[in-house]
C-alpha cells in the first residue's frame, strides 16, 4: 500500500498571479493499493466514487502520456481529507499529485520528481498550487512550451499564515470569469513591482514592506466582492498586526501573514469572525518545507 502525504497550498500571495505557491502543514492522506482488478473509492461523497474521481483519471492521464509495460489492473483508493474542497487552498493539486505519484510508482516507470511536476501541471493547467505541493516551501514557477521552470524560496521561520476559511465554496470558474481579458499598462507595472518587493522581502526578512507587497490589481480587486465582508476582514485583520494579508489561490479563503511573538492574534480575529453573517473557521498554519511524502505500508 502507498500512503502519499500532500501539502495544502496557498497560491498568487497577492501580486504573484499564477505564478507564486506556498507549501502549508495541513495535509490530504491517499492509501492507494493494487489490488485484482476494478476500482474502489472510500473517504469521499458518493458523486466521486467512480471512474471521474480526480485521483483515478490523473492516474489515466499519467498512463496514456508515459505508455509504461506495466498497467495496474485494478486500484483501491482511500481518501482521508483535512484540507477542505472549494476554498483555495490547492486541495485538486493533492489529488494529482496523488494520482500521478501512485500512476508512477505502481507501473514501475521511475519517474523523476521533475518528469512527475511536468506532468501533474498539464493537467492542472498550471504550476502555482502543483509546484509547491510537490516540492515544499514558496515557489517561484512558470509554464511554458509544456515544461514547468521554478525556483525554490525557503520562508523564514518567524511567519505564520493564518487561514481564515468560510462556510461557501467560490468555484475556480467563477472566479476566472471575472476577470478582465485585458488589463492597463500601469497595473502590470503595478504588481511587477509589488512581486518583486514580496520576493526580496521575504528573502532579506524585511517584514514591514509586505503589506505593501502583497497589494495587487491583477485579480484580487475583481474577486473580492464575491467574498462577503471582505473588505471589513481585510481591515480587521492589519488592525490587529498582520504583516500581510492576500487572497488565497482564487478565494474564497483569506490568508493572514503573522509574526510568530504575535500571541493575541488568533483569539482577537476569532471574536471579530462570529460578528459577520456567515461562519469562518480558523487554521493557523505554518510553511511546509518538504513537500510531498512518499511512504511503502
Amino acid at each position: 500500500m502507498l500512503e502519499i502525504i500532500v501539502p495544502a497550498t496557498t497560491a498568487n500571495i497577492g501580486p504573484g498571479f499564477d505564478t507564486l505557491g506556498l507549501a502549508l502543514n495541513l495535509y490530504n492522506k491517499f492509501y492507494i493499493t493494487e489490488i485484482e482488478n476494478g476500482l474502489e473509492i472510500t473517504g469521499c461523497d458518493d458523486d466521486y466514487k467512480n471512474e471521474n474521481n480526480l485521483i483515478y483519471t490523473s492516474m489515466q492521464y499519467f498512463y496514456n502520456k508515459v505508455k509504461p509495460d506495466k498497467i495496474p489492473t485494478g486500484v483501491k483508493i482511500d481518501i482521508c481529507t483535512n484540507i477542505p474542497l472549494g476554498r483555495g487552498l490547492g486541495s485538486s493539486a493533492t489529488c494529482i499529485i496523488a494520482g500521478v505519484i501512485a500512476a508512477n510508482i505502481l507501473s514501475d516507470s521511475n519517474l523523476s520528481k521533475k518528469e512527475i511536476l511536468n506532468i501533474a501541471t498539464e493537467i492542472e493547467g498550471h504550476p502555482d498550487n502543483i509546484a509547491p505541493a510537490l516540492f515544499g516551501n514558496m515557489i517561484v514557477s512558470l509554464y511554458e512550451n509544456n515544461e514547468v521552470y521554478y525556483n525554490v524560496l525557503d520562508i523564514p521561520d518567524e511567519l505564520i499564515f493564518c487561514a481564515i476559511i468560510p462556510d461557501f465554496e467560490l468555484s475556480t470558474s467563477l472566479a476566472r470569469s471575472v476577470l478582465p481579458s485585458e488589463i492597463p499598462h500601469k497595473d502590470g507595472v503595478y504588481n511587477i513591482s509589488r512581486v518583486s518587493l514580496l520576493i526580496s522581502s521575504l528573502i532579506n526578512k524585511n517584514f514591514d514592506l509586505i503589506k505593501i507587497a502583497c497589494h495587487d490589481k491583477l485579480h484580487q480587486i475583481y474577486r473580492s466582492p464575491l467574498i462577503e465582508n471582505y473588505n471589513d476582514i481585510v481591515s480587521k485583520l492589519y488592525n490587529l498586526e498582520s504583516i500581510g494579508v492576500f487572497l488565497s489561490g482564487s478565494g474564497p479563503t483569506i490568508m493572514s501573514i503573522v509574526l510568530n511573538d504575535n500571541y493575541t492574534f488568533s483569539d482577537s480575529i476569532k471574536s471579530f469572525l462570529l460578528t459577520l453573517n456567515n461562519t469562518w473557521e480558523i487554521k493557523i498554519l505554518k510553511c511546509d518545507k518538504q513537500g510531498t511524502k512518499v511512504n511503502i505500508i
